[in-house]
């Protein structure tokens, strides 16, 4: 086997002494390091070697730090760029992060201040490499299909993959619950993708979108004449799901008389058609979903409890978007390329304003919203780069709304630098340098502030 190539970062500075300093520092890493005086010669090592990390001084001749961000970007678009700055030129620097800038540091920085920048940006690329690597690897299972588009790596979201995975080979029923949106159906193929029971035929039917007149003949077939316009005899869902899976969605919106012949076909795997006097044997395996609340349906004697205890012998809830918020980003950005593509349209990405509104976004219709959201961006936009503008106004404002906090007159002083400096790490994901930068003040007197004690460098 192949030992894995080294992570290689492209270290741009025309202060000679200082270069020498940061590629000592990276070597220490164990970081491949590629050396450049200026953003020319760092333009001709990028366009012979791919490099993970850019780290470039903002102030250069000939070409600055942002000119050169905009040429990486437009070259090796994976490549994250951090800028070195002095204190004058951090308005400069937080303009070129909303160009497609990771971070930047300030000089004079520590050295465990740069390797903890940079080794934030190579975990934040290693999770999208096994995003990417777990993607291709269920896509395999689905032959040209991802894994029913399931894109993430929140730890909410591997828990509940975790659960398919272990509950796949077996032929016990599931009950997947969930929020709207959530994204039952696609768990439900991944389920059946990992199972034995791959090579047969996965066949889904939204119980609350079928009239209750025909739900039971549309489940479990019709005997011809079992009904006016039954000219010929018809097969079920349960046959046609025989040897695979039957995929029940809003299976509370079944009534007291469809319940009874479901619970019966789970129980003995037998069935009779409408209209018919004899038993039809099928072999399926069951997984149902719901946004409901069965137990208490259960309790309310809308559900019978013996049929929800036989549905609900692996019971998986899946998280709604706004408990893996980490995952928007990459949501989007798979999104965002599928509808570029279907549209004919080349756009590059998300500003960071953008991103920064849709991950404070509470997205009550969860993936299903946020992929509505970013088809109409990709139809509407007239630029190569989604921006605020291009989002729904309800979206951007109630995102905002999150970014402000209101303080009451007569609150003591004290009090409001400790709430302003809470809502600032909560927005930056809990980054005491990032929010003392936008702050305006020393990382330790956030440590101060709010009573926490600093990390030991």
């Amino acid at each position: 086997m192949q030992p894995a190539a080294l992570p290689t970062i492209l270290v741009v500075d025309d202060d000679a002494s200082n270069l020498a300093s940061l590629v000592k520092i990276f070597e220490r890493l164990s970081l491949r390091v590629l050396p450049a005086t200026s953003g020319r010669q760092a333009l001709e090592l990028l366009r012979g070697t791919p490099v993970e990390v850019v780290l470039t001084d903002l102030m250069m001749p000939e070409m600055s730090g942002v000119d050169l961000l905009k040429n990486v970007k437009t070259l090796t678009p994976d490549a994250e760029v951090i800028l070195m700055t002095a204190y004058g030129t951090i308005e400069r620097a937080v303009e070129a992060m909303r160009e497609g800038a990771y971070d930047f540091v300030t000089k004079p920085f520590r050295r465990a201040q740069i390797e903890r920048v940079v080794t934030r940006v190579l975990e934040k690329q290693a999770l999208l490499a096994e995003n990417r690597q777990l993607r291709a690897q269920l896509a395999d299972a689905r032959g040209s299909r991802p894994a029913g588009g399931i894109v993430g790596n929140a730890p909410a979201l591997r828990r509940v993959l975790e659960v398919a995975r272990q509950a796949a080979p077996s032929s016990a029923t599931v009950l997947l619950m969930g929020e709207s949106g959530t994204g039952k159906e696609m768990f439900a193929r991944v389920i059946h993708d990992l199972s034995p029971r791959a090579g047969g035929p996965f066949v889904a039917v939204n119980c609350g979108a079928l009239p209750e007149s025909i739900i039971e003949a549309e489940l479990f077939g019709a005997e011809k004449g079992a009904y006016t316009g039954a000219t010929a005899t018809r097969e079920g869902r349960f046959e046609r799901a025989h040897k695979g899976t039957l995929f029940l969605d809003e299976v509370g919106e079944l009534s007291p008389r469809v319940q009874v012949k479901l619970l019966r076909a789970l129980q003995s795997g037998e069935l009779e058609r409408v209209g018919g006097t004899h038993t039809v044997r099928v072999d399926c395996r069951v997984i149902a979903a719901t946004n409901q609340d069965l137990k208490q349906m259960v309790r309310d004697g809308d559900f019978r409890e013996d049929l929800f205890y036989r549905l609900n012998v692996i019971p998986i809830t899946l998280p709604p978007l706004r408990a893996r918020r980490e995952d928007v980003p990459l949501l989007a950005d798979h999104f965002l390329r599928h509808y570029a593509e279907k549209n004919g349209k080349r756009i590059e990405g998300f500003s960071e304003r953008a991103l920064a509104r849709m991950v404070d976004y509470s997205w009550p219709g969860n993936v299903r919203e946020l992929e509505n959201t970013i088809e109409r961006a990709v139809v509407l936009t007239q630029g190569t780069l989604l921006d605020e503008i291009d989002l729904p106004e309800s979206l951007v404002a109630e995102a905002r709304d999150a970014q402000e906090i209101t303080i009451a007159l007569g609150t003591p002083l004290e009090e409001i630098e400790r709430r302003v400096i809470r809502e600032t790490l909560r927005l930056t994901h809990g980054d005491k340098r990032r929010a003392a930068q936008l702050l305006g003040i020393a990382t330790r007197t956030i440590y101060r502030k709010v009573g926490a004690a600093p990390d030991s460098e």
